[in-house]
C-alpha cells in the first residue's frame, strides 16, 4: 500500500504514477474538491498565470495519454514558443516562427481539475479529503505510513498541517509500504522528520523576493482569436518587473504582473495598473487597457525557493515530490512541469522495483536529476539581480552569464539559436545543449 500526502497536481500525478505496482494508493486531501473547476483554498497561487512548458507538456501525455486532448476540447490552448507570443526579451523583441515547441495556456483550476477527473477513475486509488496529516509513523531509519485526523477537529491547527493543540480529535493511523509527500512549498516533513531524530535534510535557498498579481479579463470584440500571448521579460540588474498574457478558456485573458525584490506590484487595481504603466514594452499595457475585466485583482508572494536533497539523506520508505522538493521561482514556469517529471520518475522506480526501499531510493534519485536543470536555469537568473539573497556565485557563473547573454543576442536574429534557447527553457533539452558545436560557432560567430 501507498500513501500520498496532498492532493495538488504533483499528488494526483503521484497517484497516477503508483497505478499497478501498489494495489491501494490512499490520497489524504485537507481540502474538499469543487464540483467544477473553481479555486480551492488548497492552491493559493492557482488565481495566477500556469504554463506547462513543452517538457513537462508531453510528460503528461506519456503519464495521462489523451489529457491534451481533453484539456483542448475545454478550451485549453497551446502556444507556439516562439511562435505564437509576442516575446519582449532582455534585448528586445523575439523573432516569430514555428519552432515545433509549444506550452499548454489555461487556468490552474481547469487542468487540476481534468486531471482529478481522470484519476478518480482509477479504483485502486482511494481519496481522503478534508483530512489533515499531523506526522510521520517510523523512525529514523525508516517512515512506516501518517497520523491524521478530520480536519476541523483536535484544536486548532497551521496552514503547514502542523500538530493540533489537542490530538485527541479522531486521530487515526494509516500504515504504508511507501509514503510520497507532495503537501508543496509549505511541506511538514522536515520538521516531522526531526521530531522523529532524523538529522535535517540538505537544501539549497534563493530568494528573489518574488510578487506578483493577477487578473483576469474578457477579451474584446475587436481583439482576434488568434492574437498571441503576450509576455515583457524582466532585465537584470536593473529592472526587476515582468508581465504576462496568456489566453485561457472561456475566450478570455489571465494577466500576471509581478518583480523579484524591489519591483514588486503595489496592492489592489491601483497597484496592478502602476506596474502595467512600469513595464520596459507598452504592449501588454494597451492590450488590458482594451478589456474587460472578469475578476478582481489577487495578489500573491510565494517566499524563497527552495531546493531539498532527500537524495542524499532521507529515511527509506519516504519519497518526496513537486514543490515539497524543490520550488523555483514562477516567473520561470517550470513548476507543472517538474512536478510530471517527478511523476514519471516515480511511475519508473516503482515499475522496476515495486515499493521497497530500493525503489525509493532509485525515485529520490531520479526526482533530483529531473528537478536539476530548471533548477540550474532559475537560480541562476535569479542572482543576476543584486537583491536576490541565497544561491550560486564565482567566476564559473559569471562567464556563464556572458555566454547566455550573447546566446540571447544572438537568437533575436538566429533562428537556430532561438530554436535552441527556447528548447532548454521549456525543458525538453538539457542547458548544456546551448553548447552543441552548432549553436556555439553561431554564437561566436555572431
Amino acid at each position: 500500500m501507498a500513501v500520498v500526502i496532498g492532493g495538488g497536481l504533483a499528488g494526483l500525478l503521484a497517484a497516477w504514477a503508483l497505478r499497478g505496482s501498489a494495489e491501494r494508493i490512499v490520497v489524504v486531501e485537507r481540502d474538499r474538491y469543487p464540483a467544477r473547476p473553481e479555486h480551492r483554498s488548497g492552491t493559493p497561487q492557482g488565481h495566477h498565470a500556469h504554463l506547462v512548458m513543452d517538457g513537462g507538456r508531453r510528460a503528461m501525455e506519456e503519464l495521462l495519454p489523451g489529457i491534451g486532448a481533453e484539456l483542448d476540447a475545454l478550451g485549453a490552448r497551446p502556444v507556439g514558443l516562439p511562435g505564437e507570443l509576442d516575446w519582449f526579451s532582455a534585448v528586445g523583441r523575439m523573432p516569430v516562427f514555428d519552432s515545433g515547441i509549444a506550452f499548454l495556456s489555461c487556468t490552474r483550476p481547469l487542468l487540476d481539475h481534468v486531471v482529478l477527473e481522470r484519476v478518480r477513475a482509477e479504483p485502486a486509488i482511494e481519496f481522503r479529503e478534508g483530512t489533515v496529516v499531523t506526522g510521520l509513523l517510523g523512525g529514523p531509519d525508516r517512515i512506516t505510513g501518517l497520523r491524521v485526523r478530520p480536519r476541523g477537529t483536535g484544536g486548532p491547527e497551521g496552514a503547514d498541517g502542523s500538530f493540533p493543540a489537542d490530538r485527541s480529535g479522531g486521530e487515526s493511523e494509516i500504515r504504508a509500504d511507501l509514503v510520497v509527500d507532495a503537501s508543496g512549498r509549505t511541506s511538514a516533513v522536515p520538521r516531522w522528520l526531526a521530531a522523529l531524530g532524523c538529522p535535517a535534510v540538505p537544501e539549497e535557498r534563493v530568494d528573489p523576493g518574488i510578487g506578483y498579481a493577477s487578473r483576469l479579463y474578457r477579451r474584446p470584440a475587436t481583439a482576434s482569436a488568434a492574437l498571441p500571448a503576450t509576455y515583457v521579460q524582466t532585465k537584470a540588474p536593473d529592472d526587476p518587473r515582468f508581465g504576462v498574457l496568456l489566453p485561457v478558456e472561456g475566450d478570455r485573458w489571465l494577466v500576471t504582473v509581478g518583480g523579484l525584490r524591489g519591483g514588486e506590484p503595489g496592492p489592489g487595481e491601483a497597484g496592478f495598473t502602476a506596474h502595467l504603466d512600469r513595464l520596459r514594452d507598452p504592449a501588454l499595457r494597451d492590450l488590458v487597457r482594451t478589456a474587460e475585466p472578469a475578476g478582481e485583482v489577487r495578489g500573491f508572494r510565494p517566499g524563497p525557493c527552495v531546493r531539498r536533497h532527500y537524495e542524499r539523506r532521507c529515511p527509506d520508505g519516504l519519497v518526496v515530490v513537486g514543490d515539497a522538493a524543490c520550488t523555483f521561482n514562477p516567473v520561470y514556469g517550470q513548476g507543472i512541469s517538474a512536478a510530471a517529471f517527478c511523476a514519471v520518475a516515480l511511475r519508473d522506480a516503482v515499475t522496476r522495483h515495486g515499493l521497497g526501499p530500493q525503489a525509493a531510493r532509485r525515485a529520490r534519485r531520479g526526482i533530483a536529476a529531473a528537478s536539476a536543470d530548471a533548477w540550474l536555469i532559475a537560480s541562476s537568473e535569479d542572482v543576476r539581480f543584486p537583491a536576490t539573497t541565497g544561491g550560486p556565485s564565482g567566476s564559473a557563473l559569471r562567464l556563464q552569464h556572458a555566454y547566455l547573454d550573447r546566446v540571447l543576442a544572438r537568437a533575436r536574429v538566429d533562428r537556430t539559436a532561438c530554436a535552441a534557447f527556447v528548447s532548454v527553457m521549456s525543458l525538453t533539452r538539457p542547458p548544456t545543449h546551448l553548447f552543441h558545436p552548432k549553436i556555439l560557432w553561431s554564437v561566436l560567430r555572431g
